[in-house]
């Protein structure tokens, strides 16, 4: 149990200070070690961000803090209080944001507002100019009469943000707060976030999946399976690898080869795809011409050397500590059979198609061709549609008006037909939870129209091809949040489709996941499969041959990533992203909060 707060040497510095902390659980005959010996400091006064893969232990790190959990072993101090044996006094000075925030949907946003006022015991003569404060903040003055069910996902996290600021905390604890948010919106909280720490003194630890906002973070912990990787400032990590990242400008229709081909060279430590170009890192530090020549790249292939990111030097000191511990960090392709028929035809037509509810239209005449073996990107902010126009495509909605073409099936007619064809991995992967992992496989196999002997050949190599094996008895709800996407893909390519619908496939999963699903994806579009996603995490926009971006139901632009970032992105930026190129387009046609 956690010792008293007395015996650690406390000062003002430090928010939080942790001393060789233990938590295990105990998940059937599993034993877990979420936390692991672990030791460092939370200093006051700034944001300090809490990085690492999926199951790294960052929310059982939080819910310590906050006296939901209590530490195995170790010794454990919160605003210089012990969270077990103070609970109570820690709740006065400490706001804690959970993933999955408590907000009441069937209530409007003002009246959640005065709800968690109620909660917080805040004074009816200090409501309104603290509302007022956080309102003009988050920018929902003009919705505190609508039902906060019927709020964007980035408004609902604007939200809950504003819900826990309502009395300012000394701590403020937010674990993931932009996970499934519109990088417009993800800005916007991060801003938030900021305002308070200059404007209230607070301190706050931040957790993420996204390393792009590690380096927005004034500090940052690293943490991987239970462990503490390091502490310090994001450039210190990044200036480390001076002379490992590069950056391959690949002749056309070869990037997806040679980046799954680079991805298992020994001397590459990592490789992205970033529109029509390769993102390196090396292992070792190397000059341009002698990763040519190291590589054995042809003459056609351009390589320069670009600044390091904090990213880089996460992945490459997360790869570098697996293989210490003797395991692969090799990407395992999946096999899938080659999809007949002429790569680049139209399979998916979507001319003038309306969705409307009630009144409203949630799409409003949208037209957009996708060919056979394209990735092709839906992007937009929260609330722009993309949702509504994939469960049309997918035949899960009917549309209200225009043509749905999938497969060569009219989706206003054969909808059966068309699902067939397809797979489709929902937004928060639709598993049975309840189910084991052998169980969902034999569930969504069987719905597919899959029994006896092929049933059993595609679920042996679902858990062969996504290394379920030895979860095949695990019940899905218990799965960490990587595991729980290899099982949705699997489970969506059972019948083996020739069109994959993904909506926002990686949402909070980590990086070193991520590439691994990336692989697999990429694998597939060299099998000829035709695949559609969503998603809010710029860079893999970058994966996509083309994309359209979306913006209240119409579209804005379409095009291929390196079209809409010389299009749109703003001028005083010389190596513009995705992202960049995203935010510009969508706040020059109008703000994003006023949906």
């Amino acid at each position: 149990m956690a010792s008293n707060p007395s015996e650690i040497p406390l000062k003002d510095d430090y928010a939080i200070i942790a001393k060789g902390v233990w938590k295990v659980f105990h998940v059937g005959k599993r034993r877990i070690d979420a936390l692991k010996d672990c030791s460092f400091k939370v200093k006051s006064g700034m944001v300090t961000g809490l990085i690492g893969p999926d199951g790294a232990g960052k929310t059982t790190f939080m819910r310590l803090c906050v006296g939901l959990l209590i530490p195995d072993k170790g010794r454990l101090s919160v605003l210089g209080l012990d969270p077990e044996r103070d609970y109570l006094k820690i709740q006065s000075g400490i706001r804690y944001m959970p993933q999955r925030f408590g907000l009441y949907e069937d209530l409007t946003v003002q009246e959640n507002l005065d709800l968690y006022s109620d909660l917080l015991g805040v004074p009816e003569e200090k409501r309104k100019e603290r509302y007022d404060i956080l309102m003009s903040m988050t920018g929902l003055g003009p919705f505190t009469k609508r039902l906060a069910g019927r709020l964007s996902g980035g408004m609902k996290q604007k939200l809950g943000l504003a819900c826990t600021l309502i009395k300012p905390p000394r701590l403020l604890i937010l674990d993931e707060p932009t996970v499934g948010v519109d990088p417009v919106s993800r800005r916007e909280l991060w801003q938030i976030v900021y305002s308070q720490v200059e404007r209230e003194k607070m301190s706050v630890l931040l957790s993420t999946s996204y390393l792009d906002e590690a380096e927005r973070c004034q500090e940052v912990i690293l943490m991987h399976e239970g462990e503490v990787l390091g502490q310090g400032l994001p450039h210190e990590f990044s200036s480390k690898l001076k002379g490992h990242s590069f950056m391959l400008r690949v002749p056309g229709g070869e990037k997806r080869r040679l980046q799954q081909e680079l991805s298992n060279r020994n001397e590459v430590a990592d490789s992205l795809i970033l529109g029509e170009r390769i993102r390196l890192v090396m292992w070792d530090a190397l000059k341009p011409k002698e990763v040519k020549d190291t590589l054995g790249l042809s003459d056609e292939i351009e390589v320069e050397s670009v600044p390091p990111r904090f990213e880089d030097a996460f992945i490459w000191r997360l790869k570098k500590r697996l293989m210490e511990k003797g395991e692969s960090i090799r990407l395992k392709i999946i096999s899938h059979k080659r999809v007949k028929g002429k790569r680049d035809e139209p399979v998916i037509v979507v001319k003038d198609l309306k969705r409307r509810f009630g009144d409203f239209y949630a799409v409003g005449g949208i037209s957009f061709e996708v060919k056979r073996g394209e990735i092709f990107g839906l992007l937009g902010a929260n609330g722009a549609g993309k949702t509504t126009t994939f469960r049309m495509l997918c035949g899960l909605l009917p549309a209200s008006e225009g043509t749905l073409l999938v497969a060569g099936k009219n989706l206003r007619k054969a909808r059966a037909k068309a699902r067939a064809r397809i797979g489709y991995m929902a937004q928060k992967f639709s598993l049975y939870e309840d189910l084991t992992v052998f169980q969902n496989l034999r569930f969504f196999s069987s719905a597919y129209g899959l029994y006896g002997k092929r049933q059993r050949e595609r679920i042996e190599w679902a858990l062969d091809a996504f290394e379920l094996k030895e979860e095949a008895d695990a019940v899905s709800k218990t799965l960490p949040l990587g595991y729980k996407q290899r099982l949705a893909l699997a489970a969506a390519l059972m019948h083996e489709p020739e069109i994959i619908f993904l909506d926002e496939p990686t949402s909070g999963v980590d990086p070193l996941a991520r590439r691994q699903f990336w692989a697999h994806i990429n694998s597939l579009s060299e099998a000829n499969v035709t695949i559609m996603v969503t998603t809010h995490f710029m860079e893999e926009a970058e994966y996509c041959d083309r994309v359209v971006i979306m913006k209240r139901g119409k579209i804005l632009a379409h095009g291929t990533p390196e079209e809409l970032k010389e299009r749109y992105h703003p001028k005083d930026i010389e190596n513009p992203t995705m992202e960049d190129a995203f935010i510009a387009l969508v706040e020059s046609k109008g703000e994003v909060a006023s949906e």
